[in-house]
């Protein structure tokens, strides 16, 4: 008889696997078309009335490039059209958004300390937050289209507080910072989607029909394009963070989130001076350092800590004699191990999560470490507190790990 789990489990791998693809694609040509405009040399009267023009070397070639403001004379053949990596960007991304936390509701989507939702409401509220951020963010574009831009990434931001507030007050904290993610990517591909391939589509038609396309299409699509640009790094942070269980399991997840977005615009904002020829401004690193220093203090991040032990043996030994141990490993074979082991109870998993067992003294001192940062400090583990695990257990665990770890 096919093992159906196992099929379950490689169907979602791919769906990952393509995901990172074409995530990757998308996000090199983002980057790589931001630069190539931000670094034409505009000064030169060139011939064919085109905006500018550069040179690049690449694998050994070179090749001239040149960007026509609105657009060229007549309809060049073989037009390639960038939008491919971003639709499949977003539906790889909405599949495995469904097989992990819509399928997997129970399990990651829904925290009943934090909301006690029924799965149907947890889904149609990760839905319509979906669309209410295309929603709002296409208002405010087109409210600002003409202002200052800045004030426009102002308005934004206060958007991606709110949503990072809101997403904590009803998902558990890996389903708030991912659909955050979500929430962003969103935005982005339906930037795509919605405004520039279109606008961009009737410069194509009123050029194929010998009309002179209004730059005011090309104006509008720059501005989503740029938008992207910004948005990119915070979403990949945000789709990384569920495996780090400081980034989204603490008090001040939607915080960590907010300070995530000002860590993009500060990089983003270094490297585009930079293509732009507008000065080297290494001031953006130490904002970005200092940033990254309070999302680590938020996080409350043991980073300082000399607990490096000579060998895992050895700290694996100092760790099952240190007070408190023989609490602890009553509180993981009650909480943990239904899970974490060889023949795991819980229904529908058929192995250990990651591989990692808790079942004898053995292995729960081996993973000390893992412990005290996923059921310790943060609220990572159990997924959604399944196994109920109270506050003052997690007390003990922390309390343990500093004793096993103290100079």
């Amino acid at each position: 008889m096919y093992d159906f789990a196992a099929m379950a489990a490689w169907i979602e791998f791919a769906v990952r696997w393509l995901h990172v693809i074409t995530g990757i694609a998308w996000i090199g040509s983002s980057f790589y078309f931001i630069a190539l405009d931000l670094g034409l040399h505009r000064d030169r009267n060139l011939a064919s009335g085109a905006d500018g023009e550069e040179w690049q070397v690449h694998g050994g070639g070179f090749y001239h490039i040149q960007k026509y403001l609105v657009a060229p004379d007549n309809m060049p053949d073989g037009l390639i059209w960038h939008k491919w990596q971003s639709y499949w960007t977003w539906i790889s991304g909405f599949v495995l958004l469904s097989l992990v936390y819509y399928l997997g509701a129970e399990f990651y989507l829904i925290d009943p300390a934090v909301a006690d939702l029924a799965v149907w409401q947890a889904v149609g509220i990760s839905l319509a937050s979906l669309a209410f951020g295309w929603a709002a963010y296409t208002t405010l574009c087109r409210v600002f289209v003409d202002a200052n831009q800045s004030l426009l990434m102002v308005a934004l931001f206060g958007v991606l507080v709110g949503m990072s507030y809101f997403y904590t007050s009803v998902f558990s904290g890996r389903a708030a910072m991912l659909h955050l993610g979500a929430f962003t990517a969103t935005i982005m591909s339906a930037n795509v989607f919605m405004v520039i391939i279109p606008n961009q589509k009737i410069v194509v038609a009123d050029l194929m029909a010998g009309r002179t396309p209004d730059s005011k299409y090309g104006k509008i699509a720059k501005q989503r394009s740029t938008h992207n640009n910004y948005l990119t790094l915070p979403v990949i942070f945000l789709m990384l963070s569920n495996h780090y269980p400081l980034a989204f399991a603490t008090q001040y997840t939607w915080l960590i989130a907010s300070l995530v977005f000002l860590m993009g615009v500060t990089i983003r904002h270094y490297f585009n001076s930079l293509h732009a020829r507008k000065g080297d401004p290494h001031w953006t690193w130490a904002v970005t350092t200092v940033i990254f220093i309070l999302i680590m203090w938020l996080s409350t991040a043991p980073m300082f800590r000399s607990d490096d032990p000579q060998n895992a043996q050895g700290a694996a030994l100092r760790f099952a004699q240190a007070e408190g141990f023989a609490d602890v490993q009553d509180i993981v074979l009650g909480r943990c191990s239904m899970c974490h082991a060889a023949e795991p109870a819980w229904d529908g998993l058929h192995w250990a999560p990651k591989g990692v067992r808790l079942e004898t003294e053995h292995q729960i001192a081996l993973n000390a470490r893992a412990i005290y940062l996923q059921a310790g400090i943060s609220h990572a583990m159990p997924p959604a507190n399944v196994s109920f695990i109270e506050t003052d257990e997690r007390a003990q665990i922390v309390a343990w790990y500093l004793a096993a770890t103290r100079p």
